[in-house]
């Protein structure tokens, strides 16, 4: 039986009671009421006298554990809030609106500034309310006692706690001022999920702080934290909401802070509520990264508890047309080619700036483990590797004329051997080209001139290359062989479009940035983005790359005429990658000012579809590249300088024909691969010339000389060839 069932009971009983045993049982009940009265004023003497009270001297300097806030580029928008989930700001009262604060005193407390902490009728009125309803559903608490259960003492409501919210409440009256206690309810409150304090409260629901909203906004404001969850603004009880928006109104108005017409006008309002953020995080996958950074350089609890302002490289226009574009073509990848996943990044090659980061197509997929970044995985890059091979024989003097042909050719000079292996490379399309120039070999993405090129470079100062441009995973160089430049090394979509981002910028890397500035909760200025820019390749190698891979006539015979790397009108480059074993495809694209990188496949490394990234990864590309270069100006590449340096020698520009012997050879004939500004005094000393010469000379036994493309050259007299071969 209920507490209201058993006094309704005995009121009933006592009513029919008549005469002196009425009177007698009155007196009984007073006797036993003032014991009781007086019982309970000793015990509360005496848990006023041991209940432990906090210091209230230094109450008022309490430091409240304030989220750390990730913002975005401009500082507007918050992409996430550290503490837990939890979202606390503290401002002044000052910086509160007068319509927050009177809605607020209206709807919970109209006495506020003239009561000593309680109210002892609101608490008579609570306990019969409870008493006659069953349970302990109504407070009759006054702000002073919120503040004290919202900051010092746990919610649950029991007789012992309310006990101690009393007394508390008369020590806090007597220990701050009035207008220092409002400030703590207005800070503390909670206004339903991770909202904490009228700031935090204002700015998630409308995109504004405390001291800018309208009556009607501060009228819904006060509304809301009764029953939080209930009231929400985003869930399903938007009437009950608006009725007791107007219940505040009228309450505003009945207490005097409010005129008629005000209250009429904001009755009427149209107020409109922003959307909630899904789980209260935006572009997840850089968020968590960054905050990990964070952690890591200042330690979990600055993170948690410190009260950092974060504002980060992060583009939120872009980021949403990157997480929207791949969530689309990622689903369209699954069904036509097995690539359920994808990612993007895209950066500012200017000063560094990550601008976005899209690390799957849904982190809160965790079937697919979707809150896996893969930008940050290593995988291999397949031909999206070749620039910085081609670039690092820019610099030693090949040019985009150079011809190499592309043949099948044996690499390895044990292949038949006891212990030696063999390494003939294919082309993608299992055809072979004879004659090409690095300009077409490079922009049609062929493999065998690719692997000549790099031999020519080599290994160790094409790693170099990469390394300087922003690649630190190939550091093992025992591990590559001639495959690398088809991709043989791993690396990941962040350090590979960092990278790509130098041949953009004409050989000057910005290192990849994510943070602009972080201050502490004083507003000190922990650190700041520097630029910290440095030339890491040769200009004009970096324009050559630029001016090839936007070279939309050299790369029609792969892509076609207006592939999804053709923009009509700018200058746009681009490279695709995709791995033997169709396990990832690559785009890296960029413009003088945008640099966009995408990968598509599968987390678990299982084979897609056996398609070229060109159909897989670039028309997702395509979509966000297209809308993300509207945001910046028009910038065209800088023209490179063919042919101007005057060490280049003439046989590493074209094909060249022996006007002695008339006949044309492979390249490693005129010169030496390490040194090719000179001409080998015997180019069997170099022992892939036979592998690549003995192709040559069958192709032009089939085919005939090929014509050559510059003059010929003469200024050294023809080179014998050894008597055994």
């Amino acid at each position: 039986m209920n507490t209201r069932n058993r006094f309704m009971k005995r009121l009933s009983r006592f009513l029919r009671l008549k005469g002196a045993h009425r009177r007698s049982m009155l007196r009984s009940v007073l006797l036993f009421g003032m014991a009781g009265i007086f019982l309970f004023l000793g015990m509360l003497i005496v848990l006023a006298s041991t209940v432990r009270i906090p210091d209230f001297s230094t109450f008022n300097e309490r430091k409240m554990a304030e989220s750390t806030k990730i913002y975005d580029t401009t500082g507007k928008i918050l992409l996430y809030d550290v503490h837990e989930n939890i979202r606390r700001t503290y401002v002044p009262l000052s910086e509160i609106s007068l319509s927050v604060r009177n809605a607020i005193l209206a709807i919970e407390d109209d006495q506020f500034y003239s009561h000593e902490g309680v109210r002892p009728t609101s608490i008579i009125r609570a306990f019969i309310a409870n008493l006659t309803g069953g349970g302990y559903r109504q407070g009759g608490s006054t702000i002073t006692q919120q503040v004290v259960k919202n900051t010092l003492l746990t919610p649950e409501k029991t007789i012992s706690r309310k006990v101690k919210e009393l007394i508390l409440a008369v020590k806090i009256e007597r220990s701050l001022t009035k207008d220092e206690i409002l400030s703590l309810y207005l800070n503390e409150t909670p206004w339903g999920g991770n909202l904490y304090g009228v700031e935090e409260a204002s700015i998630s629901f409308f995109g504004k702080s405390a001291n800018e909203l309208s009556l009607a906004e501060s009228a819904y404001l006060a509304a809301i934290p009764k029953a939080p969850t209930y009231y929400s603004p985003h869930g399903n009880h938007r009437v009950e909401l608006d009725a007791r928006k107007n219940l505040v109104l009228r309450r505003m108005l009945e207490v005097g802070f409010i005129t008629q017409a005000e209250h009429d006008t904001a009755k009427t309002e149209v107020v409109t509520f922003l959307v909630r953020e899904k789980y209260g995080i935006k572009a997840p996958h850089f968020v968590i990264w960054v905050k990990e950074y964070l952690a890591e350089k200042y330690g979990e609890e600055a993170v948690e508890e410190g009260g950092l302002k974060v504002i980060t490289s992060l583009n939120y226009e872009i980021q949403s047309l990157a997480e929207e574009t791949i969530a689309e073509y990622a689903a369209t990848n699954e069904t036509n080619f097995n690539a359920k996943n994808a990612g993007m990044i895209a950066i500012d090659p200017n000063n560094g700036h990550i601008l976005a980061m899209v690390g799957s197509r849904d982190y809160f997929d965790m079937e697919n483990e979707g809150n896996f970044n893969i930008t940050l995985a290593r995988r291999q890059p397949g031909s999206a590797f070749k620039p910085f091979v081609y670039a690092t024989g820019f610099t030693k003097g090949y040019g985009p004329e150079t011809i190499l042909f592309d043949l099948p050719t044996q690499f390895d000079t044990g292949c038949g051997f006891t212990g030696g292996g063999c390494y003939t490379p294919e082309n993608y399309d299992g055809e072979y080209r004879g004659p090409m120039s690095l300009r077409n070999a490079l922009a049609q993405s062929i493999n065998v001139p690719a692997v000549k090129m790099l031999y020519l470079s080599g290994i160790t100062d094409s790693l170099e290359t990469a390394r300087r441009m922003g690649i630190t995973t190939l550091t093992d160089k025992s591990r590559y062989g001639l495959t690398l430049v088809l991709g043989g090394g791993e690396v990941s979509l962040l350090e590979l479009t960092s990278a790509y981002g130098v041949f953009a910028n004409e050989g000057v890397r910005n290192p990849y940035v994510s943070i602009l500035r972080v201050e502490d909760r004083e507003g000190k200025v922990l650190e700041e983005f520097a630029p910290h820019a440095e030339e890491v390749l040769d200009q004009n190698a970096a324009l050559l790359i630029s001016d090839i891979l936007s070279d939309n006539v050299a790369r029609t015979p792969l892509y076609g005429e207006r592939s999804s790397l053709y923009f009509e009108g700018r200058d746009v480059a681009a490279k695709t990658g995709t791995t033997n074993d169709y396990r990832d495809t690559w785009i890296v694209g960029y413009t003088p000012n945008l640099v966009l990188g995408a990968w598509a496949g599968n987390n678990d490394n299982s084979p897609m579809e056996k398609k070229v990234a060109g159909l897989i990864v670039a028309p997702m590309w395509r979509a966000v590249m297209e809308k993300a270069i509207e945001k910046f100006p028009i910038e065209d590449f800088t023209p490179p300088i063919h042919g101007a340096d005057e060490r280049m020698p003439a046989m590493a520009r074209g094909i060249l024909v022996d006007p002695q012997n008339p006949q044309v050879h492979s390249l490693l004939y005129w010169l030496k691969k390490d040194d090719p500004f000179t001409r080998p005094q015997n180019p069997y000393d170099d022992p892939q010339f036979p592998l690549w010469e003995i192709p040559v000379q069958n192709w032009i036994a089939k085919n005939g000389q090929p014509q050559p493309t510059i003059p010929q050259f003469i200024s050294q007299p023809p080179i014998e060839q050894p008597d055994n071969q």
